[in-house]
């Protein structure tokens, strides 16, 4: 019944497709998901079965990530689909983590591409060392052979990805640094799973797919294109009951009545006007451990508002001050 359904499912998107034997021009979501949908019926036709049977990898949290629901989902269907997943919101939110979550959960290695403004694609992909080529020509005392320049061809982070022998998750770090030619031309070889080397003219072919999960801070828009090409999921700041789940996660034995004073005080500390980087979830772990460190401190004083170690919680001067005059002025 099933595959029926997706028959016929395929059949009503083909038609809604077409019209007068001409693909309709505004068609990139219904392109994509008919792509999404002829994938799910080579799997029914291959005989292989769905996530929910188990069979196929499923991503369900890990040790130290608390997971909310439509966040699973989307990360599921991303690796169901073979599809990027772009992960959008401001920093300390998780979105970094998540890929070292899935990494754990789903025992794969972890390849990180940390993207700077000035990178070049083909730094991703490969490198060709002139230099050590050079310097083993002129002085002799190598044994790799200098004729050979496959031996001076290192592979970059998405080419360590193509060529791993097992399946790999690939975190794209900071996607929106990159300029527009690297992001589209990234996602072509991410489409297409190879990339050419001209200096040997060899062609990487991927062994296997890599769950590509990227970031981005939205510091600037990624062009229509790139998103079209990817699943979407922004991940908002935890809510105080998140933030409580996730404290709960890292410091288990920590005293009820103390979790509460800190989650207060830290949300009230995010609310401080003039602040330009908020204190995010990474700052309020660091926070608790120095206070549990401080065999001195004593939970009531965040009640009479004074704050200990706000060089934790805030990382630039000017926040520093703001922060400090507030709590000088005000007591909670």
């Amino acid at each position: 019944m099933q595959k029926q359904n997706l028959f016929q499912a395929k059949e009503n998107i083909a038609h809604f497709c077409l019209e007068g034997n001409e693909i309709v021009c505004r068609k990139n979501f219904i392109d994509r998901t008919f792509i999404s949908l002829q994938y799910i019926f080579k799997k029914i036709e291959t005989g292989e079965e769905m996530n929910s049977s188990g069979k196929v990898f499923r991503f369900t949290g890990a040790s130290k990530y608390v997971l909310d629901p439509e966040l699973a989902k989307i990360v599921n269907i991303s690796i169901e689909l073979e599809m990027p997943l772009l992960l959008k919101g401001e920093p300390g939110t998780g979105k970094t983590m998540l890929a070292h979550a899935i990494a754990e959960a789903l025992h794969m290695p972890l390849i990180v591409l940390n993207v700077k403004s000035s990178m070049k694609l083909v730094d991703a992909l490969y490198q060709y060392d002139t230099l050590t080529r050079l310097n083993d020509s002129r002085f002799g005392d190598s044994k790799r052979d200098v004729s050979n320049i496959e031996e001076y061809i290192k592979m970059g982070k998405i080419g360590r990805a193509f060529v791993s022998d097992a399946r790999v998750v690939l975190l794209i770090d900071e996607i929106d640094k990159a300029d527009t030619d690297f992001q589209d031309d990234m996602l072509d070889v991410l489409d297409q799973m190879s990339f050419d080397i001209v200096e040997i003219d060899k062609t990487i072919k991927a062994k296997h797919r890599p769950v590509v999960i990227i970031t981005s801070n939205a510091k600037k828009d990624l062009s229509d294109p790139f998103l079209g090409r990817c699943n979407f999921h922004h991940i908002a700041f935890p809510t105080p009951d998140i933030m409580r789940e996730i404290i709960n996660v890292h410091f288990p034995q920590l005293d009820r009545d103390l979790t509460k004073s800190c989650i207060e005080t830290f949300y009230r500390l995010r609310e401080i006007p003039g602040i330009e980087k908020k204190p995010a979830t990474r700052e309020l772990i660091n926070w608790i451990r120095a206070l549990r460190y401080d065999p001195d401190f004593r939970p009531t004083r965040l009640a009479k508002g004074e704050v200990p170690y706000l060089g934790v919680l805030f990382k630039k001067s000017s926040d520093y001050v703001t922060a400090a005059q507030h709590l000088a002025k005000a007591r909670w």
